[in-house]
């Protein structure tokens, strides 16, 4: 991909709020260094990464590297016999943790995670060297007794050495002879030895070394002769542990340089795994979903007219600029490829066309550096093996180049590289230079395009362009939509009609007077007033037909959900007839239960009078007990009747409703590949094993009608985490209430709830509150690496199924 065109698009600013989500710094700069990938099966394992994480973060939403540092440049020096600093050590012993800590839980949840588990199979711990340095510092660096005996035995006699020395030097400083010689009874240090205050009068008074003097020059800091010794045997020792503290450390950075190679493929690892967290945060924080991959440029073996939406290799549902406020931004429906390959966009200025091809090409290359996009779910996209952009006015004065010429020169260079594998967008095609001649110059470049096969979104004023358009196999028009009575562009995308001129009737609405008007009407060529009148009629046919469709829709699914209910009462009547069958029969068999005790009570009866017992009556006896045995028989229980497409034998179909039995949740079944199946839970997708599957329910119709289950809406999501800190206990009840709710609407399945440890009064308001509320399902303590009993970590009731 050509770096200047992914900067057009902006790709840069993207990448930059993602490394906001990343860790530490190798992760940073891998975020900052992401580019899209042209390899079909790369782009695949990217974005199926970052679903993974997405899922991981949904049930871990406090997983990361923490504790992780690009420790790459220490361990290199500690290869090359450099002693590295105990901050130094600290951040590799931390780093190690982190990969032990990822590398244990990921591989715990292979099959739920595999490609991250493939990832975390490449960490080294080295627990030898983490639980080296562990033994040796402490979290403040300070190298600790236990590193070696020698150490601990040299401070053992360094703290009897000194307390020798303190108790000569008090001793001095209190003597009832020579303590009105010192300016206070105090004991200091100057460098690195203890010395006492002596007032400058006495001096010679008290034989010894002077060290300093105070600024005054009232005070001298001497060093009595009686306490050399004791002074030099301490300060000995002193040398004598930094000696011993620089071997440890040196022994421990022999040990990491040694592992450098290995330590440095852990961080590289580490920087990968925070990379896929990142982007399954950035996803969150977007609201996206990854866009399905589609290869096939043309659906069918000869390009046919007329296909869905749905069929076109690009598709992008409710698609959003990354960029712009969600809460602001129009979402646009966007398709190409299948029956046409360049998308010709007309409309006003500031109406939307240049964000329209902005936000194609951007959400095309996040999704080939596997992020996730902000636009519906089943939103397509191919790979393009290149991404071009002329986008914008960009009149260069360096290189004195016009704006007609800068585009013609960016025009060129695409032209020069683009391939039927490429997706090119063009801004204000043919614009800068005369009309006439710009709307020829802009068909000669969409035809070249066309031979090339490359997918092409153009935008242009120009209304020569929109008959090309209709008249050109493989180029549809489309426009951004004018609302002439608000005077305001809606910034809706309409596929197959072009923009509308406008100006004539917005002069009109403005108060421009009626002669002026009409002289102006009269200005324009006949030819131009058929193309209107023309384009007119199509947007009137088209919104009949639109209205017609809308219209015909409607009465499929009242049809569909009419069929349904019919069945569901025929299914509850066929169910009623076998209750009330199976009821009868059950008492017809408890009756012939008694005739059968009956008969063997008379042929016990018989068997003790053998001698007034005819064979004929056993053999009546006989006859009867094998009649009612096989009225017993014909009356075994009816089976109940199995509802259409909703038997548990059911093979699993997408758009199924499966229970995943080791996540505990229900979702709806998105695709299905070999072993392995995508579910969407919430607001998430996640791959699992087709055995952890189990089926609960099969749509009949994408509207919930009667005899269907309702989900209940979509909200935007509140967060995975509340923190309640700060409130007061009667505050606790209405906040969380209200969270809850939002956090049970927009799909979650765990949040959670922070309160502090302080006195406890607020952990056990939340715990009374969610131990009754309906949305709870389950709630526990948070574990070590969730913020321990400050936190609670609440389960929500499942919403499908």
């Amino acid at each position: 991909m050509n770096d200047p065109y992914l900067i057009t698009l902006e790709l840069p600013k993207i990448l930059a709020q993602l490394a906001e989500y990343t860790a530490f710094s190798a992760s940073r700069e891998l975020a900052l260094n992401l580019r899209p990938s042209s390899d079909v099966d790369e782009v695949r394992r990217r974005l199926q990464e970052t679903t993974e994480a997405k899922a991981l973060l949904s049930t871990h939403p406090d997983l990361g590297v923490q504790g992780a540092r690009d420790v790459r440049p220490s361990a290199r020096r500690a290869a090359l016999g450099a002693t590295l600093q105990p901050g130094e050590l600290l951040d590799v012993r931390s780093t190690l943790a982190s990969a032990r800590h990822l590398k244990n839980l990921l591989i715990r949840l292979r099959e739920e995670y595999p490609l991250l588990a493939r990832m975390a199979e490449q960490l080294q711990p080295l627990s030898e060297i983490q639980d080296e340095i562990e033994r040796c510092l402490d979290d403040e660096g300070r190298v600790l007794d236990r590193a070696s005996p020698a150490l601990a035995a040299i401070r053992r006699e360094s703290l009897v050495a000194r307390e020798r020395l303190m108790d000569r030097l008090r001793r001095i400083v209190t003597s009832g002879e020579s303590a009105h010689f010192f300016q206070e009874p105090i004991i200091t240090e100057r460098g690195g030895r203890y010395v006492v205050p002596l007032k400058a009068d006495f001096k010679g008074r008290v034989p010894g070394i002077i060290h300093d003097q105070s600024a005054s020059g009232a005070t001298l800091f001497i060093e009595p002769l009686e306490t050399v010794e004791l002074n030099n045997h301490w300060r000995q020792l002193q040398l004598d542990e930094q000696r011993e503290i620089e071997r440890i450390l040196l022994e421990l950075s022999g040990m990491v340089g040694r592992e450098a190679e290995a330590i440095g493929r852990n961080v590289e690892v580490l920087a990968e795994l925070d990379l896929a967290l990142a982007k399954a945060r950035y996803s969150f924080a977007l609201h996206a979903a990854p866009a399905m991959i589609c290869m096939d440029r043309w659906p069918t073996a000869q390009p046919r007219a007329g296909l869905q939406p749905t069929e076109h290799p690009l598709n992008l549902i409710r698609a959003r600029h990354p960029l712009l406020p969600r809460d602001k931004v129009v979402p646009i429906d966007v398709y190409m490829g299948g029956d046409y390959t360049i998308l010709l966009v007309t409309g006003p200025n500031t109406g939307g066309k240049t964000v329209a091809l902005k936000t194609i090409g951007l959400l095309a290359a996040m999704s080939q550096a596997g992020l996730h996009i902000p636009a519906g779910d089943g939103s397509k996209l191919p790979v393009f093996t290149g991404i071009y952009a002329d986008i914008g006015d960009e009149q260069s004065i360096e290189q004195s180049l016009s704006t007609f010429s800068s585009h013609m020169s960016h025009i060129v260079d695409i032209l020069d590289h683009a391939d039927a594998g490429s997706l090119v967008l063009l801004d204000e095609l043919g614009a800068g230079t005369d009309p006439v001649e710009g709307a020829a110059l802009a068909q000669g470049i969409i035809n070249a395009l066309l031979e090339r096969r490359c997918l092409a979104a153009c935008s242009t004023h120009y209304s020569q362009l929109k008959a090309f358009a209709f008249n050109t196999p493989g180029v549809q028009n489309a426009c951004v939509e004018f609302d002439v009575e608000t005077l305001s562009p809606t910034f809706r995308l309409i596929i197959g009609l072009p923009g509308q001129s406008n100006a004539l009737t917005i002069a009109k609405r403005l108060g421009l007077a009626e002669e002026i008007i009409e002289q102006a009407r009269r200005f324009i060529s006949p030819s131009e007033l058929q193309v209107d009148a023309m384009l007119a009629k199509i947007k009137a046919a088209n919104e009949a037909v639109e209205l017609k469709l809308r219209e015909v829709e409607e009465r499929r699914a009242r049809l569909e959900a009419l069929e349904r209910e019919l069945n569901r009462k025929l299914f509850e009547i066929e169910e009623e007839r076998i209750r009330i069958v199976n009821q009868a029969r059950e008492e017809a068999r408890r009756e012939l239960e008694r005739v059968q005790e009956e008969i063997r009570r008379l042929r016990l009866e018989l068997s003790r009078r053998t001698s007034v017992s005819p064979p004929m009556v056993r053999a009546a006896l006989q006859e009867a007990s094998a009649t009612v045995q096989k009225l017993m028989e014909e009356l075994a229980p009816l089976e109940a009747p199995t509802a259409t497409a909703s038997a548990g034998s059911e093979k699993l179909q997408v758009g199924d409703t499966v229970y995943i039995s080791h996540l505990g949740q229900t979702g709806e079944l998105l695709s299905t590949n070999g072993q392995e199946a995508e579910v969407k839970v919430g607001g998430f997708r996640l791959r699992t094993r087709l055995g952890n599957l189990e089926f609960r329910s099969r749509p009949q119709s994408s509207e919930p009608t009667k005899g269907t289950t309702f989900r209940g809406p979509q909200v935007e999501s509140p967060g995975m985490e509340l923190d309640l800190r700060g409130l007061r206990a009667e505050e606790v009840a209405p906040t969380l209430d209200a969270y809850l709710n939002r956090a049970y609407l927009a799909g979650l399945p765990w949040v959670r709830i922070i309160h502090g440890k302080g006195t406890g009064v607020l952990k056990e308001v939340v715990r009374q509150f969610l131990a009754g509320h309906p949305l709870v399902s389950t709630f526990r303590p948070g574990a070590l690496g969730e913020g321990g009993d400050g936190v609670t970590v609440v389960k929500l009731q499942s919403r499908g199924g």
